[in-house]
């Protein structure tokens, strides 16, 4: 049985490197909708679709032991409804909100929370922020751009920087403490975003919380010595379906790591 790492393109892969990491031994699979990326321009009923279609495509050759919705924004619009349909375990993403603004409690800076404009407009984003101490401090940024970066393959250079100052010009960002990548994809960007900041602020991700919260559903205790453990054992597959894409999954999987 593996633990399988759904997304809709390569940014699951970044939660699926810690994973790896923690637990070396474990088997995985990885599978990207590259019929359906980006998501965040669909609407909700079109991505739940694409989600649950993927699904079935895995449990057709696989028997796994949890699905890891390692997507934020098909976490916000799909989760709920997978975990009713599904007996085995079914864990999402979330923002890393609560940890930012925990980290400027002291300075009262503002968090900067940044994802897919989908993301951020539905109803379980929503819930998160309302259920926080200070909502107050937090602005919120889409930057669907970084997807279609990410999806070319290019994570830094004058494209990403001119794109990222224009999306970032109208905060003053000495203001802010912290700001949180609400997108899986955008970690590939934490580089070409820090060069942006100034010091003092923190880049924040949902990654770890997402993995902790595996283990503990799974009841997996960290591996010793993973960090001299051989690679992880990981099958790639993708809505296309083809060599180019499992390829191009596995490259980038291997870049991060």
């Amino acid at each position: 049985m593996r633990i399988v790492f759904f997304d809709s393109g390569v940014g699951g892969l970044t939660v699926l490197r810690e994973a790896s990491r923690k637990l070396p031994s474990e088997s995985y699979l990885y599978y990207a909708d590259t019929l359906n990326v980006p998501y965040g321009t669909h609407t909700k009923e079109e991505v739940y679709g694409f989600v649950e279609e993927c699904i079935e495509d895995i449990l057709r050759s696989h028997e796994v032991s949890a699905i890891i919705i390692a997507c934020n924004t098909a976490t916000s619009v799909a989760v709920d409804g997978l975990r009713k349909r599904y007996s085995f375990p079914i864990i999402g993403m979330e923002p890393a909100v609560k940890p930012a603004l925990q980290s400027v409690r002291e300075s009262g800076r503002r968090v900067l929370v940044t994802a897919t404009p989908l993301t951020l407009k539905e109803d379980k984003f929503r819930r998160l922020l309302g259920k926080l101490e200070a909502p107050s401090q937090v602005d919120t940024l889409g930057l669907p751009g970084l997807v279609r970066f990410a999806e070319e393959g290019t994570f830094d250079g004058p494209d990403v920087l001119a794109y990222l100052r224009e999306q970032f010009a109208p905060f003053e960002l000495e203001r802010y403490g912290a700001i949180v990548l609400g997108c899986t994809h955008f970690v590939f960007f934490q580089e070409a975003i820090r060069e942006l900041l100034p010091p003092h602020v923190l880049v924040m991700d949902g990654n770890a919380g997402t993995v902790k919260q595996m283990m503990r559903v799974l009841e997996l205790e960290l591996e010793e010595d993973s960090a001299n453990a051989s690679p992880p054992d990981i099958v790639y597959m993708s809505s296309c379906g083809t060599k180019d894409d499992r390829i191009r999954l596995e490259h980038c999987f291997r870049s991060l790591t």
